[in-house]
């Protein structure tokens, strides 16, 4: 199996991704410490909640046999729609919406690409596990 993660991390930076993923020899700048204060943030569970149209987990694992990949998704939203799927433990039918929580967006307003990439990993493994078609976001901190 292979984690989302780390597919991300190679296609920002193949290099990096060796000093991280293989001789574990990655020291942690200021703006990766910014962004694992946030993701922790999201992570913790605080954020959860739940109303009549719409539940909203965090850190929540992913997987898709068939592709053999697997990942942690910062945040998924099940949103109430007639036309969306069945979620067990939930009442009606939902849209399955991602939502990945990033630091900071490119100046020129663009999505960076390995970002989209693991976006997309989620967005397969999730359709995998809920028999949907699932919406993916981006969430960048710095522009909301």
């Amino acid at each position: 199996m292979i984690n989302i993660r780390t597919i991300q991390h190679y296609m920002y930076c193949p290099r990096r991704f060796g000093l991280l993923e293989i001789e574990n020899a990655w020291a942690e700048n200021v703006s990766v410490v910014l962004a694992n204060i946030m993701h922790e943030n999201v992570h913790s569970g605080k954020h959860q909640f739940k109303s009549n149209n719409k539940v909203v987990l965090s850190s929540v694992t992913l997987y898709n046999d068939e592709l053999e990949l697997y990942g942690v998704a910062d945040c998924i939203e099940f949103c109430k729609n007639k036309d969306g799927v069945p979620i067990d433990g939930l009442d009606g039918k939902y849209i399955v919406r991602l939502v990945e929580y990033k630091p900071t967006q490119p100046k020129d307003g663009s999505i960076r690409e390995t970002d989209a990439i693991q976006v997309f990993a989620q967005k397969l493994c999730a359709d995998y596990i809920w028999k949907c078609n699932s919406e993916g976001c981006i969430y960048y901190a710095d522009t909301r």
